[in-house]
């Protein structure tokens, strides 16, 4: 840092920094496949066993 900086802590808000380039905004890699919404389980045999008393 610089003195001026430390003087006044408001002059580094005052210039915006460097611009992104696209190209460092895209995904790079393929996604995860989507987690299982039943986690293994199955909702009808569940349902019939809660039901069946």
């Amino acid at each position: 840092m610089d003195a001026a900086s430390t003087a006044d802590p408001r002059s580094r808000f005052r210039t915006l920094p460097a611009g992104i380039r696209l190209e460092d905004t895209v995904e790079s890699h393929d996604p995860l496949p989507p987690a299982d919404p039943t986690m293994g389980r199955d909702p009808d045999q569940d349902f019939l066993l809660r039901n069946a008393g």
